[in-house]
């Protein structure tokens, strides 16, 4: 990748957990620098990074966030983070199917009995399982049906990221008697499950987001979880803080990535324009001026990304404690977090091949990839209603009512 750029001076981040979080992070970092070397070359590929999956596997990152007395690392939010945020930087699809599953693996804390948190956490430090993402509560084709002693399961869910080389499929399902929305998790390889190779989108390439089709797939008691839409209790609600903000982490490392790229590519290739007057492309005024705007809106997405972050983590510790003012505070900062990740990352992505030149588009370099990355997950949600959303407390004082994305 060339020579880091070293976007910001300072970190909002306590010495504590920046101590903390270090072996972790430099596990991420040693990964990162393997998984750059093909990254662009499995973009072109698409399908699944087995390789790297299981290079992430024997890591030990997957324990990450399960606390310590079911075997896991224990470790905060603010470092798992970290972690997605330096995949993201060279391989925002191996940052998307690793942060997900973290974001699975919390369903049992925030939801499950005691006994399921045992029973799941314990199972997946043994058997080094992969949770993915099959929730998409939007997507109600998939219909849960009480059955004796369990439930049959049948229909489709789409946007299933990870689900190849998976182990357990966090999913929502509509229950046929009451029609509220079930969160369930059940092993990817039940009989009757079908995983479908369909994803086939312009970025995140890799992540396998494509359907699966369920087909008489039997569930269990113990794999019930309950009611998704609860929002009486505060924390309940708190998965949809956790998955905003780690969509502004992986969107900022997919800018930070790409500025990197750019810098190194701008200091060993780009040729001074004939007419500018200068020997070298680095006294360039007109490049030193790109470079000088983009690291400064690049200070802005860091520090309210890092802030949140933070507060998150504040919020999380709380746990069933958590109010409701808390809770909304916090997705007040992560939307901002996450409005200007989407929007500073667009502009960075597109306009870094104005600093690079016309020979920069060749596709071996694969440049283009941030920015189709960012764009094909900036749609993961409308940054124009989390606008309003800021807005309505920004003018009213209304804190977002909990929902899927908020």
């Amino acid at each position: 990748m060339g020579q880091s750029l070293k976007l910001s001076q300072t970190s909002v981040l306590s010495p504590e957990l920046q101590v903390q979080s270090k072996d972790y992070l430099q596990i991420a970092k040693d990964l990162a620098q393997e998984f750059a070397k093909t990254a662009i070359e499995r973009d072109k590929q698409g399908g699944t990074p087995q390789a790297e999956r299981d290079r992430i596997r024997s890591s030990g990152l997957l324990s990450l966030v399960i606390p310590k007395q079911y075997g896991g690392a224990g470790e905060n939010w603010i470092t798992a983070f970290q972690i997605s945020r330096e995949f993201a930087k060279v391989d925002s699809s191996l940052a998307h199917v690793y942060s997900y599953h973290h974001l699975g693996v919390t369903i049992p804390h925030i939801f499950g009995s005691e006994s399921q948190k045992e029973q799941f956490y314990t199972k997946t430090i043994q058997n080094q399982w992969w949770w993915c993402n099959a929730l998409n509560p939007l997507d109600r084709r998939l219909v849960l049906t009480p059955h004796q002693d369990y439930f049959i399961l049948n229909g489709a869910k789409s946007f299933c990221s990870g689900s190849h080389d998976s182990d357990v499929l966090p999913i929502t399902a509509v229950n046929s008697e009451t029609q509220a929305i079930i969160i369930l998790a059940i092993p990817s390889n039940r009989l009757g499950i079908k995983i479908n190779h369909d994803w086939d989108n312009i970025g995140q390439r890799q992540t396998d987001s494509g359907s699966i089709h369920f087909e008489n797939v039997r569930v269990y008691p113990e794999e019930v979880f309950g009611d998704r839409t609860q929002t009486d209790i505060p924390f309940r609600t708190i998965r949809a803080c956790l998955t905003q903000l780690n969509l502004a982490h992986i969107y900022l490392g997919i800018t930070e990535g790409a500025l990197t790229a750019a810098k190194h590519y701008t200091l060993t290739e780009t040729r001074p324009w004939l007419t500018s007057t200068v020997n070298q492309t680095a006294e360039d005024p007109y490049i030193l001026q790109h470079y000088g705007e983009m690291w400064v809106e690049l200070q802005a997405v860091i520090h309210l990304t890092e802030s949140a972050a933070i507060l998150l983590q504040s919020a999380w510790d709380k746990g069933i404690a958590l109010s409701e003012e808390e809770r909304g505070q916090c997705a007040i900062a992560i939307a901002a977090a996450k409005v200007t990740a989407a929007k500073t990352g667009l502009r960075i992505t597109n306009r870094i091949f104005e600093v690079m030149g016309a020979r920069s588009t060749n596709s071996r370099y694969g440049f283009d990839r941030y920015w189709r990355n960012l764009r094909t997950f900036t749609l993961h949600d409308s940054i124009d209603y989390k606008v309003q959303e800021i807005g309505k407390w920004a003018l009213n004082n209304q804190l977002p009512q909990p929902s899927f994305y908020s």
